[in-house]
C-alpha cells in the first residue's frame, strides 16, 4: 500500500468510538477518493490533533463517550471555521442532526451509512472548503496590492508620521491628514485603513470639490426611491457603502457650508438619512479628511464650519512637501523605477548622476506625484538601462544645463563623505539609525569615520 503524502490532499477526521465502523468508513472513501484520513475513537483526540495541523472535513459520530457530536461541532465553529463537519447519526437522533445543520454542520447522514452518499456529500463539503480557502487568498492579494507602499522615507519628518500612524491607526477617531497637493495625503489615509482593525472593511475615497450641495449630498448620502425627478431607484450612498469600513474626504476645504452641516450632523449623531428618507439609521464609519487649504484661515474667512473643523481634527497629521525632505527623493525614485519597470516590461534601474542631481535641486511644486511623473515619462522614454537628462522634461533638461555649467567636479571620495556628514547630521549621530539608512553594518561605519575624521 502506498502511503506517500499526496500533495494539497483534503484532510479528513473520522470519529466514531466504534473501531469497525472507523475503519469502514475510512476505507470506503480511500476506494472511492485521494483524501488524507484519520481514525479517532473521540472528540477530544480528534481535537487535539487539530491544534497542530486542522482538518478540512470531519466525520463525526452523534453519540460519543464524554464529548459528543454536537458539543465537536461548537467547538469545531469557535476554534477551526473553515472545517466542515458531517453528523453521522441514528433514525431517532433526526431533531438532533437538524439542529446540528442549524447550528453550522455541512449536513448529516443517517446509519447505516451508505458509502456512495457519504462520498458524495464529502466532495461537496470539501468543495466548500476550497472555496473558502482560495477566496480568502484571493482577499490576501488584493489586500497587499491596494495598500502598496503608504510613506517611502527615511527622513525624521516621515518617520515621525509613520510612528503617528501606527499609534491611532485602530482607534476610531476621527484624522484631518494635511498637505500640499501632491504629498501623499491617500497614502496615508490608506495607510491609516489598511493596518487598522477594519483593514477587511471598504476604504472609499471622495474628493468634496467642483460639487453642487445636491450631488455631494446625493453622493454621501444616497436617495430613496422617488425623492426627486428621476428617481426611479435607491441609491446608497458612499457613506452606506463604507459601513463598518473607512470613508475618505479629500479636499473637505471645498466642501459647500450646506453639506457641512450634514455632515457634522453625521459626524454627531452617527445616523445616516437618505434624500427623501424619513428614518435615520445607524452607520459605523470611520472618517478621514484632508486638504491642501488653511482650514483655520476658511474658518476666519466665514468658508468652513469651526465646529466640524474640531470634530474632524481629533488627531492631525502634517505631511511635508518635498522640497522639505530632499533626503528622500533616491529611495522614492527607486521604488517609482521598480514599479514602472513592472508595468512596462521594461529593464530600466538606474537614473544619471546628473540626473539625481537635478532632481536634488528641482523644487518640486507637484510633490512627490511629480516626481512620480517625472520617472515614469523617463522609464517610458529610455530605450537603455538609465535614465538620462534627455528623458526628462523640457524644463529639468533647461536645469540640468544651467546647473552643471562651471561645476567643480567633485571626487567619489568627496561626494561620500559629504552625504555620510549629511546622515549623520540627520540622524543626530545616531549610529544605529545612520547604519539603518546607509544599509551597512555598524564596522563599516566605524571605518568610514575615522577614515573621514568624523568621530
Amino acid at each position: 500500500m502506498d502511503t506517500r503524502k499526496k500533495n494539497n490532499a483534503m484532510r479528513v477526521a473520522v470519529i466514531d468510538d466504534e473501531p469497525i465502523a472507523c475503519r469502514e468508513i475510512k476505507k470506503g472513501l480511500a476506494r472511492r477518493t485521494d483524501f488524507e484520513i484519520e481514525i479517532f475513537l473521540d472528540g477530544e483526540s480528534a481535537l487535539k490533533k487539530m491544534e497542530a495541523n486542522p482538518f478540512d472535513l470531519v466525520l463525526c459520530d452523534l453519540k460519543l463517550p464524554g464529548m459528543d457530536g454536537m458539543r465537536v461541532l461548537k467547538i469545531l465553529k469557535n476554534r477551526f471555521p473553515q472545517t466542515q463537519l458531517i453528523l453521522v447519526t441514528g433514525y431517532g437522533s433526526m431533531d438532533t442532526a437538524i439542529r446540528a445543520i442549524q447550528a453550522g454542520a455541512f449536513y448529516f447522514i443517517v446509519k447505516p451509512v451508505n458509502m456512495d452518499e457519504l462520498t458524495s456529500l464529502s466532495k461537496r463539503a470539501l468543495e466548500t472548503v476550497q472555496l473558502v480557502k482560495e477566496t480568502q487568498v484571493l482577499k490576501k492579494k488584493l489586500f497587499n496590492q491596494s495598500r502598496q507602499q503608504y510613506l517611502i522615507g527615511h527622513s525624521p519628518a516621515i518617520q515621525d508620521i509613520l510612528t503617528l500612524i501606527k499609534k491611532v491607526c485602530s482607534l476610531n477617531c476621527n484624522v484631518l491628514v494635511q498637505g500640499e497637493s501632491g504629498t501623499g495625503k491617500e497614502l496615508v489615509a490608506r495607510a491609516l485603513h489598511f493596518l487598522g482593525i477594519r483593514r477587511e472593511e471598504p476604504f472609499i475615497a471622495f474628493s468634496c470639490g467642483g460639487f453642487t450641495d445636491e450631488l455631494i449630498a446625493n453622493e454621501l448620502f444616497g436617495h430613496e426611491k422617488g425623492a426627486f425627478t428621476g428617481a426611479v431607484d435607491t441609491k446608497v450612498g458612499l457613506l452606506e457603502s463604507a459601513d463598518k469600513g473607512t470613508l475618505f474626504l479629500d479636499e473637505i476645504g471645498l466642501m459647500p457650508l450646506n453639506m457641512q452641516m450634514k455632515l457634522l450632523r453625521f459626524v454627531q449623531e452617527r445616523s445616516l438619512l437618505r434624500v427623501g428618507g424619513v428614518k435615520p439609521f445607524p452607520v459605523d464609519v470611520r472618517l478621514i479628511a484632508a486638504g491642501n487649504h488653511d482650514l483655520k484661515e476658511e474658518i476666519r474667512q466665514k468658508n468652513f464650519r469651526e465646529d466640524l473643523y474640531y470634530r474632524l481634527k481629533v488627531v492631525t497629521i502634517n505631511i511635508p512637501p518635498l522640497r522639505d525632505r530632499k533626503e528622500d527623493i533616491p529611495l522614492l525614485v527607486q521604488y517609482f523605477l521598480e514599479r514602472y519597470n513592472r508595468m512596462f516590461n521594461k529593464q530600466v534601474h538606474f537614473v544619471d548622476p546628473k540626473v539625481m542631481a537635478v532632481l536634488q535641486q528641482y523644487p518640486f511644486p507637484g510633490n512627490v506625484r511629480e516626481l512620480e511623473n517625472i520617472i515614469e515619462r523617463g522609464v517610458a522614454l529610455s530605450d537603455k538601462p538609465v535614465i538620462r537628462v534627455l528623458d526628462l522634461p523640457d524644463d529639468l533638461q533647461e536645469l540640468s544645463f544651467t546647473s552643471f555649467e562651471d561645476t567643480e567636479w567633485k571626487s567619489l571620495e568627496d561626494m561620500e563623505k559629504e552625504y555620510l556628514q549629511k546622515v549623520l547630521h540627520q540622524t543626530n549621530c545616531n549610529k544605529g539609525r545612520t547604519c539603518d539608512i546607509l544599509k551597512i553594518p555598524r564596522t563599516t561605519l566605524w571605518r568610514k569615520m575615522k577614515r573621514f575624521n568624523l568621530d
